[in-house]
């Protein structure tokens, strides 16, 4: 049993021991384990469709079970990469433990993701399988030339084609399926996070990442169930359960307290929606990022369509605000508490306003299991109050095992034995810390961290396109949006058409949340006498 977390007693408490068994796998941990202990009680309720769908924990362990058995007959074995690519819903939780419990690496991916991110990502990693529906396949198919690794796709709906579909290959299998007796250190989900001077990076983590995570998030959520204790509560989340924030913020760890989720899937965020779930459903818990919030502040801010039922919310991907936290405060009648973390290692930093753990302007301070320092340059300690980098100590619980395939930009990360975010910050003597911003060029937007090479790699494959660069802008609803300075080819006129061509060829390969809203035609790029493109003069540009 994870150790659970108490009120600090001092003003910097010491850093606390996760305790977690030696032999861990998540697809066991969040499914098998309340299966055996009350199989009937709800794990997923679907908003998808007509009416709600409950699913319990013994109905999506047997089929977790099954499509383990037919994963493993089409011939994915311990290690091989399986992309989910999945909105919220039963059957990504289906497609993710039933991997985890074969011992294969989890590769969630955003549904919002074009066949061109697709690429990248199923060629980096060595993708063997894919469980998708039919747009996700439809744009797997698309991709050329085909994934060399890949196996095969199998659709939520359906067999067309070459692609099979799920329930077909999972009702040829029966019976249990033994999870592999995996290490807590073994690998388990590999999540890709933004590149900065390359492409993105796929953060590989092993199943200690969950045990890592619930002490965190018992310790924001305060009251939150101990083990065996879930009657009553509710979780939900607008983030993609691709996303790190929604995976690890919010569901598994709540499924592993035998806590039922809420599964919403909408194109876009759409604040009715919202409050509609919050009314009537008794929702208890909630992950929602802070542009999640600002949207629902614009869509009512008064409040008076908000929910009461609320006993806390956490938010983090970036800056909350006060004023957005304490709108929020009002409006929901329960504490809205900070959390900060990134992709290869997460929940280091909280607020818990229940436990008196709270400073105005202030993230938090460290989470249990985890010892966060703000450092110089050298790798020594700021004094209070005096500027530096976020950075984390290691061994941590939530610390990813390296970059896939990148042993060099793995190493970068760390400076001795501290792993460097790359955020700038300030902590006072007591331990709480002031995020100031980012000291490199990723792209804060609607909680999504975006980094421009990827974008800027998009952007030149268009026929109009000579040259592209891209910074983010200051925004008041996303925090930053992404803006594109183009430099057009010989022959090309500029034109407000062109810059919405643009805009949506690389929206349709990317994804929804990378591509530039706004577009700048410009002769040419700023660049440094080596040839990089200076973005700090594009950002100065506005």
């Amino acid at each position: 049993m994870l150790d659970q977390p108490q009120r600090p007693r001092d003003r910097r408490p010491a850093r606390r021991k996760v305790v977690a068994p030696a032999r861990f796998n998540i697809g066991a941990a969040v499914l098998d384990r309340w299966a055996a202990l009350d199989p009937d009680r709800p794990a997923v309720i679907d908003l998808h469709g007509s009416r709600p769908t409950v699913d319990s924990f013994g109905a999506l362990k047997r089929r977790s079970d099954r499509l383990a058995l037919a994963m493993r007959r089409l011939g994915v074995a311990p290690g091989d990469r399986v992309a989910v690519f999945l909105p919220q819903g039963a059957d990504a939780l289906v497609a993710q433990c039933a991997a985890y419990k074969l011992g294969a690496i989890v590769l969630p991916l955003a549904a919002v993701f074009g066949a061109e991110a697709l690429a990248y990502r199923f060629a980096d990693a060595g993708v063997t399988l894919a469980v998708t529906d039919a747009d996700g396949a439809a744009k797997i198919a698309a991709i050329r030339p085909a994934p060399a690794a890949l196996r095969a796709v199998v659709s939520v709906d359906g067999r067309d084609g070459a692609v099979l579909g799920l329930d077909e290959i999972v009702e040829r299998e029966a019976g249990d399926f033994a999870p592999l007796d995996t290490s807590i250190e073994d690998p388990a989900l590999m999540i890709y996070t933004s590149g900065t001077t390359g492409q993105p990076k796929g953060a590989l983590h092993a199943h200690r990442v969950l045990a890592g995570h619930v002490p965190g998030v018992l310790y924001s959520h305060a009251g939150f169930p101990a083990q065996g204790s879930g009657s009553g509560e509710l979780m939900w989340t607008p983030a993609d359960w691709a996303w790190a924030g929604g995976l690890l913020n919010a569901v598994l760890p709540a499924l592993h307290e035998g806590v039922p989720v809420v599964a919403m899937r909408s194109r876009g965020f759409d604040a009715e929606a919202v409050f509609r779930l919050l009314r009537d459903h008794p929702v208890t818990r909630a992950f929602v990022p802070p542009t999640a919030l600002r949207m629902l502040r614009a869509a009512a801010p008064d409040g008076d369509r908000a929910a009461t039922r609320l006993r806390s919310v956490t938010s983090a991907g970036e800056a909350l605000g006060e004023e957005t936290g304490a709108w929020a405060r009002r409006a929901f009648c329960c504490p809205v508490d900070d959390v900060y973390g990134q992709t290869e290692c997460n929940y280091v930093l909280g607020s818990s306003a229940a436990r008196g753990i709270v400073r105005a302007g202030a993230i938090g301070r460290a989470t249990p299991g985890h010892d966060v320092a703000v450092l110089r340059d050298d790798g020594s300690r700021c004094a209070p109050g005096e500027p530096g980098t976020i950075a984390v100590r290691r061994p941590d619980p939530t610390l990813f095992l390296g970059y896939w395939g990148r042993p060099e930009a793995t190493a970068a990360k760390f400076v001795g034995g501290w792993m460097t975010t790359g955020d700038r910050a300030a902590a006072d003597a007591d331990g709480y810390v002031s995020f100031l911003g980012r000291d490199d060029d990723v792209i804060t937007s609607s909680g999504f961290r975006i980094g421009p090479v990827e974008i800027e790699e998009s952007l030149i494959r268009h026929p109009a396109v000579a040259a592209a660069a891209v910074v983010g802008v200051p925004d008041p609803l996303r925090t930053e949006i992404v803006k594109a300075w183009v430099v057009p080819r010989d022959g090309v006129a500029p034109s407000d058409a062109l810059a919405e061509e643009i805009k949506l060829f690389v929206r349709t390969r990317l994804s929804a949340h990378e591509y530039p809203r706004e577009v700048a035609f410009v002769p040419d790029l700023p660049m440094t006498v080596t040839g990089k493109v200076m973005r700090r003069m594009l950002r100065e540009r506005g």
